[in-house]
């Protein structure tokens, strides 16, 4: 961890905190998700580092070490795809693999169509090939239920007074507590989420108290104003993409006790090889007891599964 170097690039005139690890013209972004952060990376920024790559990882705009937009609540996944762009442009990198976890698969799905020339590969975990507006899983979104966490998070002001009964290391705990389970948190009517889990829960076994730590203390810093607003209440915005398809080799890591594969529709989705209509040269790999955070979770495992499939597809 003390090899990693952190600096900020400026994109769209945001400071954009960037960590990185290992030199040379190979170069893999990583692209974190909710509630995660450039740390999420750790062992994965190592790994293939130690493989001859290049690693960097970036906090989003408004999470982490990152600037906030000057108004959050107006921030989109274009907005992300558009700091991506500038950071290669800023860093002097051509292309890149992109490693993408939870809704940054959203933006490195949007990277690869619109800018195929920028991408090599893709690996996405937690999160299958999918676009804001959930196509192609539209059809299914009368089967989820009201409680669930996503709608409740969607709604402005409604998260914002959940979390703010408790300190952000708290909030975290919480959250990487419930998204560990293989059920989808949904709570009753008269039930807020935070209240799903006690505080007092004991920590996943390979999510320690100094991780916990880490991750408080950047979200003390950066709060929830940008995460709430992307992804959650610009999930269900169409980006005009649907019809467009991935070119680029692409991997997907999915943990078989992930609980978004009981998102309606998600598993046929993907076991069908429906999901390869719109990325047809698309491996897929499930890691038995993997859970919703599969990379900290069982580093080695997925370490070896992106180190082969980025030597297979490397430039």
């Amino acid at each position: 961890m003390e090899k990693i170097q952190h600096s900020h690039v400026q994109a769209k005139g945001l400071k954009l905190h960037v960590a990185e690890i290992g030199t040379g013209p190979k170069v893999v972004v990583f692209l974190h998700g909710f509630p995660e952060i450039w740390y999420s990376w750790r062992h994965q920024m190592i790994a293939v580092a130690n493989a001859g790559y290049r690693a960097i990882s970036v906090d989003f705009r408004g999470y982490g070490l990152s600037e906030h937009p000057s108004e959050p609540e107006k921030a989109t996944f274009n907005d992300f795809v558009d700091d991506v762009v500038a950071l290669l442009d800023s860093l002097g990198i051509t292309k890149a693999h992109f490693v993408a976890k939870d809704f940054g698969a959203f933006v490195a799905a949007m990277l690869a169509i619109l800018y195929p020339d920028r991408v090599s590969s893709i690996v996405l975990l937690g999160v299958p090939f999918l676009l804001p507006g959930l196509s192609p899983l539209q059809s299914q979104l009368p089967l989820i239920p009201p409680g669930f966490y996503m709608l409740r998070w969607m709604i402005p002001g409604k998260a914002e007074a959940d979390f703010g009964r408790f300190d952000a290391k708290t909030v975290i705990r919480k959250v990487y507590s419930m998204f560990s389970g293989i059920l989808p948190p949904v709570a009753a009517d008269n039930q807020e989420i935070m209240d799903l889990v006690d505080s007092s829960a004991p920590l996943p076994p390979w999510f320690s108290e100094e991780d916990l730590a880490e991750y408080g203390s950047l979200y003390e810093k950066c709060g929830f104003r940008t995460a709430l607003q992307v992804p959650y209440r610009t999930m269900m915005v169409p980006c005009g993409l649907d019809d467009r398809k991935i070119t680029a080799p692409g991997l997907v890591i999915m943990g078989e006790k992930d609980y978004i594969m009981k998102f309606p529709g998600l598993e046929d989705y993907i076991r069908s090889g429906k999901i390869k209509e719109s990325v047809p040269n698309l491996d897929v790999t499930f890691v038995s007891e993997g859970n919703h955070f599969v990379q900290e979770q069982a580093p080695e495992e997925v370490n070896q599964l992106i180190i082969s499939f980025l030597n297979k597809h490397c430039d």
